[in-house]
């Protein structure tokens, strides 16, 4: 009875550790890590270096755990179908995973639409340094995005393996920095 009992407790709260939230580990205000890395845009290989991009604007950078898995097609397909909203705000967006570059190439085409740019972080250090290591698949990425401001501090950051919401909550993010450099 008592070893039935201590499996269900554990059961328990491992039910409640997978439905609690957990916080991304760069908080509003941290410093944003810069990294360079083979990215892929509409298929074309090319170095995606994040300070290059924030120098044009802020920059959502979103974490996902595998191309091509049902997930993260549809939170690409989101991503491209906004783009142009991101842009007129003066944003890049660019997705980052484990997978390797080819892979990432062929994503960058079809789930992305050649619309933003996936870049490949086989090495993990990109994902470690923002803390988007899936923590019971540590093989892959968390499902984590961040808005970071021009000037390398993190604005917003949200986390859920659910893709339904980056786009909306990234977008509102990047919409408030807009609207918050036009005020007086």
């Amino acid at each position: 009875m008592e070893a039935a009992l201590k499996k269900i407790i554990a059961f328990l709260m491992l039910l409640i550790s997978a439905t609690t939230p957990t916080y991304a580990a760069l908080d509003v205000g941290d410093a944003a890590p810069n990294f360079t890395a083979q990215a892929a845009l509409a298929g074309k290989v090319y170095r995606f270096t994040l300070a290059d991009s924030l120098a044009k604007g802020p920059v959502v950078l979103y974490f996902f755990p595998a191309a091509f898995s049902v997930g993260c097609s549809l939170e690409a397909h989101e991503f491209a179908e906004s783009i142009a909203k991101f842009e007129a705000l003066g944003a890049t967006v660019i997705g980052v995973s484990s997978d390797d570059i080819d892979t990432l190439g062929k994503f960058s085409v079809q789930a992305c639409q050649g619309k933003f740019p996936v870049a490949s972080d086989n090495t993990q250090s990109i994902m470690k340094s923002y803390d988007a290591v899936m923590a019971l698949r540590p093989d892959y990425a968390n499902r984590i995005s961040y808005v970071i401001a021009p000037n390398g501090k993190v604005l917003y950051n949200y986390q859920s393996l659910n893709p339904s919401r980056h786009v909306e909550k990234t977008l509102a993010a990047v919409k408030d920095f807009s609207q918050s450099k036009a005020r007086p």
